[in-house]
Formats: structure tokens, C-alpha cells, sequence
């Protein structure tokens, strides 16, 4: 603890862990690439709530623990109006499901389904409750926006992105 001479209060200084580097600045070195995936990404958004957009960008970055994508995509979904309570729940979803409509969570369900892949396809119920929700077009972009959040991720945890400093709408 560190006391200021001039204050009465005593204040505490934390030190926080050193900030990883990035491995490779993989867009810098493959620059086709990453204007080809945010010609997708644009191409994904169109049409689809974006609410949703960000929810399951969210989830699915959670669930392949890339930081830069939470980051990213967590500080876009408050700037647009999310909120923090929601976003908060979001990782307990399925125990949290009183805060989301019946959509999400049939969203929330196909991208844990498409993003994990264990039983090396993706349930039936939870395709067919997926179609229950969206209509055919809306949902083959629901499962292109899991595809891709997936592409994105893997460049993210792959590259070691960094998180933490990335501006809402950023990229937008």
C-alpha cells in the first residue's frame, strides 16, 4: 500500500500479470486471407439480428477461450445496447436461460453444437429446434456467423491475439 501525503486515504497498488506478445500478426503476412474473411464476416451479418450476431460470436469465442473475441465482440455487444447482466450470464446460459428468448437460446444451442463437435455432428434436436426458430435463410446465416466466429477464433488463440485493446465498432 502506498499512502499519498496530501490524502488521508491509503490506496492499493496492483500489479497485474505482463501482457502476453502476440506470436504471428497473421492479417499483416496473409493479407488475402483476412480481407477474404471479413468479406465473409460482412456478408454474415446481413440479415441477422444483431443482438443475436454478438451473442453467439460471444459464446462460441468463450467456449475456444479466444480472448481477443470476447474482447472484441463483448465490447461491441454493450456499445450497441446489450446488456451487462445478460452478457455477464451468458457463459451459464443453459442455467441462465430466463434471460433470453426462445431464438437465442436455439441459436445459443446450434453454436455449441457446431462449435464443439464431440459427437462429431451436429444432434438432430438441436437442428430441428434451430429450424424452429428461423426460417431456412436466416438460419444458414446463423450457422455461417458460428462458422465463422469458429474461423475467427482460431486465428485468435492460434496468433495468441491480445486482448484488452480493441475500441467498440472497431472493425465495423
Amino acid at each position: 500500500m502506498t499512502t499519498h501525503p496530501d490524502e488521508t486515504t491509503t490506496t492499493t497498488t496492483v500489479e497485474y500479470a505482463p501482457e502476453q506478445p502476440a506470436r504471428l500478426d497473421w492479417a499483416k503476412h496473409a493479407p488475402e486471407v483476412y480481407k477474404a474473411m471479413v468479406r465473409l464476416d460482412t456478408a454474415v451479418r446481413k440479415g441477422l439480428d444483431h443482438t443475436l450476431y454478438e451473442l453467439v460470436k460471444i459464446r462460441a469465442s468463450q467456449i475456444n477461450h479466444c480472448a481477443f473475441c470476447i474482447d472484441m465482440h463483448t465490447k461491441d455487444a454493450l456499445a450497441s445496447g446489450e446488456s451487462v447482466e445478460r452478457i455477464v450470464q451468458l457463459s451459464a446460459w443453459d442455467e441462465s436461460r430466463h434471460f433470453y428468448t426462445a431464438k437465442e437460446i436455439a441459436a445459443l444451442e446450434l453454436t455449441e453444437a457446431v462449435t464443439v463437435l464431440t459427437e462429431g455432428f451436429v444432434p438432430q434436436e438441436v437442428y430441428e429446434q434451430a429450424a424452429k426458430h428461423f426460417d431456412e435463410a436466416e438460419l444458414a446465416q446463423v450457422i455461417a456467423a458460428i462458422t465463422v466466429i469458429n474461423a475467427w477464433n482460431r486465428f485468435g488463440v492460434t496468433c495468441r491475439m491480445a486482448p484488452g485493446h480493441y475500441q467498440p465498432v472497431q472493425y465495423k
